[in-house]
This record gives C-alpha cells, structure tokens and sequence, in this order.
C-alpha cells in the first residue's frame, strides 16, 4: 500500500482511539513502523481488539475506506481514452484523437481561439464540411434525435456519423475513436443517415418547378452549352458494396459494368452540380435505362405530374424544359440524348452532341465530388438494408456543402461508360418520336446560330 493510503488509515485509527482507547495499539503500529514488532508481542493483540464490542464499526469502516481507495485509484475507461494519445500511424490525423473528449473540447473552447478559416479548414479535416454548415445540420436534426432518448448529445451523434460518412470508416473503427461500442456507433449512423434521407431531403433536394429557379437553371445551361431550356442532367453511378449481399442467389445481380458488387445511385443536376432528384433502387447490375423507367422521376414526367412552364418555340416545335443524359437513357421529348456515341451524325448533329454532352458534363463533376467529399460512398461498409438511405443521406450533405460554397475536394474520376442506346419500348414510342423531333430542330437551330457567327 502507497503513504497516502497508510496516512489515511492512521488518521482514521487515531479517530477512533479518541473514542475508545482500546484500538490505540493498532493506530500506534500503523503511524509507527518501529513499534509495530512491540504491538505483536503483545498481550492486546490486534485480533483480540478486533472483537472487542467497538471493533465492528472499526472494521466496518477500515474495509469501506479500503474498497473506496482502489475504486477511485483504478482508471476508468472514458478517462484512459480521454487521455489517450493521438494515433500517428499511417492514414490517420494527427490533429485529433477523435474522441468524444477531443470534440467537447473542440466544440467548446478551442474552436474560438482560431480563426474562422483555420477553423473550418480542422472542421472539414475532421468531419467533410465547415463549423457553420455542421451546425445547420445539428440543428436540423436534433428535434428529431431527441425524440429517439438517445443517450449521446446530438451534436456528437451528428460529429461521429459525420466522421465516418466522410473518412469511410468503419463501424469498429469509429468505436474504437470515440470509446462507444461497435453495435451503437452502427445504429446511431443507421438513425442519423435516414433522419437526413427522410427529414432533410424535401428541403435541399428540390425538381426546380417555380419560374424563377427554372429561369436562372436555363439560362445558366444556355451560357455553358448554346442550348436553350435545358434544366438538369440524369446519370447513374455504381456504389461499390463493401460486403456481398448474403443472398447469393441474388449476387449475380449486384455485380455492376465495371465489375463489382454495388448499388446502383441514379441523380439529376443542376449547373451548380446541386442534385434535384436522387434514386436509388437497383442492384448494381441494373442498367440506366432500366433503372430510370423504375424510378419515381419517369412516372412523374410520363404521367404529366411534372409539366415545366416554360415553353419556347424552336423552328415551329414547342420546346418545354428537359434533361440531358448520355445514350444509355431513352429519348424522350423531356430527356435528350445524344445522335451517335461516336461521331457518326451530320456536321449538325455532332455539333449538337458535343453541346450536350458538355451540359451532361456537370452531373458527372457533381457525382465526382459527392464521391470524394463523402469516401464512405467509394466503398459502402454499412449492411445492405442501410445502404439506400446512407447514399441519399451524403447526396443531402452533398448539396449542403454546395449551397453553402464549401470547398470542393478532387474529384472521383470513374471510368469511362461503354454502352449502347437501349430499345424503345411499346408505351415509349410516342415519346420517342416527340423527342426525336424536338432533338433534330434543336440540332438545326443550334447549327444555324453557330454558322452565322
């Protein structure tokens, strides 16, 4: 036992001998050392004063002291981890332990004494965007994280999703940093990723339907590609799975062009690169033809719920707004696609193809950055039932970042798409048709008006 301990037994004893002198001989052989080989020669022993009738209470409190003194001296677990060193192993930062401590810390104190770009700059290191935009999203969500009784503050809860959302983290590893258990770090991330699919998405992920949006998105289109109307540009993007599905019956279906396992991430943009429509769900082995004709965007433009009032007139053909794609879509008067993926067409139509595909060139930068920004996405460790609502949870942080400016990160470069135009269904001929015409005029005026210059 250590001098403090033998220093508080003593004064404990010398209490209760100015009680009852009895226990005197057993505070002298504690306080003194020298005469402890006296105290056992004699005739009082300690054990003869232990039973003495005011020996209980003494013993009582000896052995409670004792108990108490190695409880309070044995280091907790929260405070070794709170006191644990950063890591300096490869691949991780420096700057952060990334514990709960460390962000209390962060979020409380330290984070005022930088400056604001210094500041955001550790902010985005640590969790994919800046302190103010991760506060919006804290305050946003923590109604809705209150209701659940979780037991960790939200802004935490949001911090800790938030770091494995954009370093890709796993599960064991995110507990392991912020001294939580494997199975709640996956919950909370399943609870904070579907509050931000479900709650957020009808407020930061809109079709651009009012006149004024659809006025600035056209004209911007136009100014990049001497198109008119255009408003947006569809294309897919495998979500590489980090598991295999459990059913391999069904595995097959998941194996996607470039070879892996995924999901498949079907997203609309604006000249912003903010997405205005985000589906997924297909297996990765779909093609984007088929998944476009599943999702809740093609039954809302062939039904007429979606009728953009915006028409211009292009040599005699009434134009409405439309999107672009490559020509894996089908042609459709409100989705256009290329003539030829390989320069086959008239002067006219190639010159129209390579205006197209440079407006389609802003949802593959924008797939690019929700890809680099979000690294989760570059290899999907979460369970397959969770996988849809983790992919639209980082396209709505995604369009945060954008919407609040933040700074974009390099972009994923995915390889290059190789496929041919898909066959135009029964119901779609119409369709086809329509598009086919406002197509050919749109090529026309646009050689017209690039010739006269």
């Amino acid at each position: 036992m250590d001098q403090p301990f033998l220093l508080m037994l003593s004064n404990l004893l010398h209490l209760q001998n100015s009680l009852d002198p009895t226990t005197s001989l057993l505070s002298d052989s504690l306080s003194s050392p020298t005469s402890a080989s006296a105290a056992s020669s004699s005739s009082s022993s300690p054990t003869s004063l232990l039973t003495s009738s005011s020996a209980a209470p003494l013993l009582f409190f000896t052995i409670a002291s004792v108990l108490s003194y190695i409880a309070s001296s044995r280091p907790s677990p929260a405070r070794s981890s709170a006191n644990r060193p950063p890591s300096s192993s490869a691949g991780k930062s420096s700057a952060s332990d990334y514990s709960v401590s460390a962000f209390r810390a962060l979020s409380t104190e330290h984070i005022w004494s930088l400056e604001a770009p210094l500041r955001d700059a550790q902010w985005r290191s640590m969790y994919g965007l800046s302190y103010p935009v991760f506060i919006t999203v804290v305050e946003k969500l923590k109604p809705h994280i209150a209701l659940s009784n979780l037991s960790l503050p939200s802004d935490y809860a949001v911090a800790m999703v938030l770091s494995r959302l954009s370093h890709g983290w796993s599960a064991k590893t995110v507990a392991a940093r912020y001294s939580l258990d494997p199975y709640l770090v996956s919950k909370i991330t399943n609870m904070v990723t579907r509050l931000l699919a479900t709650k957020l998405y009808p407020e930061f992920i809109k079709i651009p339907v009012s006149r004024r949006r659809l006025i600035e998105t056209t004209q911007a289109f136009e100014e990049l590609t001497s198109l008119p109307n255009m408003c947006g540009a569809i294309d897919g993007s495998p979500i590489k799975l980090h598991k295999l599905p459990r059913d391999q019956n069904l595995s097959g279906n998941y194996k996607c062009r470039y070879g892996y396992h995924s999901v498949q991430l079907q997203v609309v943009a604006d000249h912003k690169r903010i997405f205005w429509d985000v589906c997924v769900k297909a297996p990765g082995g779909t093609d984007d033809a088929a998944h476009f004709r599943d999702s809740l965007l093609y039954n809302r433009l062939t039904s007429g719920d979606i009728v953009w009032d915006k028409a211009i007139n292009v040599l005699g053909h009434p134009v409405r707004p439309y999107i672009v794609g490559d020509w894996c879509y089908p042609m459709m008067p409100f989705l256009l696609t290329p003539f030829s993926p390989n320069g086959m067409g008239t002067p006219a139509q190639n010159l129209f193809d390579g205006m197209l595909m440079k407006g389609r060139s802003v949802v593959v930068d924008a797939i690019g950055l929700l890809k680099g920004r979000w690294k989760i996405l570059q290899d999907l460790n979460v369970d397959l039932n969770h996988a849809p609502q983790t992919i639209v949870a980082c396209c709505v942080l995604h369009n945060l970042c954008q919407i609040a400016k933040e700074p974009e990160p390099e972009l994923w470069k995915e390889p290059d798409e190789n496929g041919g135009p898909p066959r135009v269904l029964d119901s779609e001929k119409s369709f086809y048709y329509f598009g086919e015409s406002l197509r050919q005029a749109l090529a026309e005026d646009l050689h017209q008006r690039l010739s006269s210059r």
